[in-house]
């Protein structure tokens, strides 16, 4: 599904039976819930209209190739929607400026970390290649454009100070650009685009504690996959 929809736990335990069998019929399906027929009435009519699944001959039903894709998200043990981790794609933007080699870093004008410098950044929406989100997100937030080299791929767990449990989980894209052309948007809502030398960028009070392996990434220094935990204080996040 292109935008994820709530549903309730009744229509969950629906999917997570059709899950299990080719197709099942109406007595079959409203038994684990425990609903009164109007109420089940209700909550299969739902999964029809949501078009996840859909009702056969001799009032069976199955799920649609639609509720197959959501229904395989279910943790079938709590009968819950799996998290799974943030997709995203990581631009390190590269130029020269009278001899010196030059990336394009960005100061995060929004929350969570607030004031941060890093790499410009951006989620991949559905059905997108990697390359389709980078240029796609490089224009959206620098204006430019470039070619692209995907240089690897970063897993990155994040830890709030105090707490067990990630508060982000995110595998970014690592996309090196270079080429760039077009005309630099300086300040827009949510960030500030500023080329410096990394040895500049070092100096910056604020970088997020990601920021030398990123670097060492397009430099050539790390490895093409390389999955690190990194700790921030509430007040940093």
């Amino acid at each position: 599904m292109s935008h994820e929809v709530k549903i309730h736990d009744a229509q969950t335990s629906i999917l997570r039976e059709l899950l299990f069998v080719p197709e099942a019929s109406y007595a079959d399906l409203q038994k684990p819930t425990g609903l009164t027929s109007d109420h089940f009435n209700f909550h299969i009519g739902r999964l029809v209209d949501l078009k996840l699944v859909e009702k056969k001959d001799r009032g069976r039903y199955r799920l649609t190739h639609r509720g197959k894709e959501y229904a395989n998200k279910l943790d079938t043990d709590n009968k819950t929607i799996e998290r799974q981790p943030k997709v995203a794609v990581l631009l390190a933007v590269e130029r020269e400026l009278d001899g010196k080699m030059q990336l394009l870093f960005q100061q995060r004008t929004k929350n969570p970390y607030f004031g941060y410098w890093g790499f410009p950044s951006g989620k991949m929406r559905w059905g997108e290649t990697i390359t389709q989100t980078a240029a796609r997100e490089l224009d959206e937030e620098t204006g430019l454009a470039a070619d692209y080299r995907i240089a690897g791929v970063y897993h990155e767990h994040t830890y709030l100070e105090g707490e067990e449990e990630a508060a982000e989980d995110k595998i970014f894209f690592v996309v090196h650009c270079t080429n760039p052309s077009g005309e630099l948007i300086e300040k827009f809502e949510g960030g500030v685009n500023k080329w410096m030398t990394p040895d500049e960028a070092r100096q910056l009070e604020k970088r997020y504690t990601s920021f030398e392996t990123e670097l060492e990434m397009i430099e050539g220094k790390q490895g093409t996959f390389v999955e690190e935990d990194h700790h921030y204080s509430k007040e940093e996040f």
